[in-house]
């Protein structure tokens, strides 16, 4: 009978463990470290941006062909799409072709041909609908719209929330389509050498999934949650077990 009373003990106990689970990020790091920041990867447009343009010249008409509503999304700029053949329809210009260039370069050759028609021109090009979806176990998964042209992934999970305790650090799948080809990979955010990755600096439209920890499925399936009830009885008959043996 002390036997029976030993493996009901036992029993308990290994089923109130739960697995080690590493909720450090970067924990290889033993300590602090410099390194050389490699060249962060420049974004370039695609087919499908939009881009919001103002243009600022001695002529008022020209202007004027630039400007948008103030009650817009970009309050006094037009904004102008990459069609499927990566061109730009502007005003005094006709069909650019800007797919494949950043902001920067695209800004330059816009300017560049206005000033065949139009003395010492001000381009403000900018690009509106950078944004990406963070979703699975974060606290706030959301499609985000992202300031300026620069994100990585670390922002994009702070701008979610952060993740939740049941993210697997370990497995974050990056999602991204370029020119018509879908790429997957999962990054280990345990991992130091994260910032090695070509996916750790995010691109337009990228998808990024935090993938839940199976002690969530376990919290949350019926017979998991009735664990505390079982074993509440085990250690009770236990403990009566004991004392009529005594």
């Amino acid at each position: 009978m002390k036997k029976l009373c030993f493996a009901l003990s036992m029993s308990m106990v290994l089923m109130a463990c739960a697995p080690h689970r590493n909720l450090v990020y970067f924990s290889n790091l033993s300590e602090v470290s410099n390194s050389q920041i490699e060249n962060i990867p420049e974004l370039k447009l695609q087919k499908n941006d939009q881009l919001s343009m103002s243009l600022t010249s001695l002529n008022a008409e020209y202007n004027a062909l630039f400007a948008g509503p103030t009650n817009g999304p970009t309050p006094g700029k037009a904004v102008f799409r990459i069609n499927n053949n990566g061109m730009i329809t502007l005003p005094l210009l006709g069909d650019l072709k800007v797919e494949g260039l950043t902001v920067e370069e695209a800004q330059n050759l816009i300017t560049k041909e206005l000033k065949k028609q139009i003395k010492n021109p001000v381009v403000d090009l900018e690009l509106v609908n950078f944004k990406i979806t963070v979703i699975g176990e974060v606290n706030h998964p959301a499609s985000l719209t992202v300031p300026g042209d620069q994100i990585n992934l670390l922002e994009a999970l702070g701008m979610a929330g952060d993740m939740t305790v049941y993210g697997k650090r370990e497995n974050v799948l990056v999602i991204r389509e370029t020119n018509g080809t879908r790429q997957m990979t999962r990054l280990n955010l345990n991992d130091k050498n994260i910032y090695g990755s070509p996916f750790f600096h995010l691109k337009q439209n990228d998808i990024v999934y935090v993938e839940p920890d199976k002690s969530k499925e376990k919290e949350f399936n019926p017979n998991v949650r009735a664990l505390p009830i079982i074993t509440t009885c085990i250690s009770a008959i236990a403990v009566l077990l004991t004392a009529l043996l005594r």
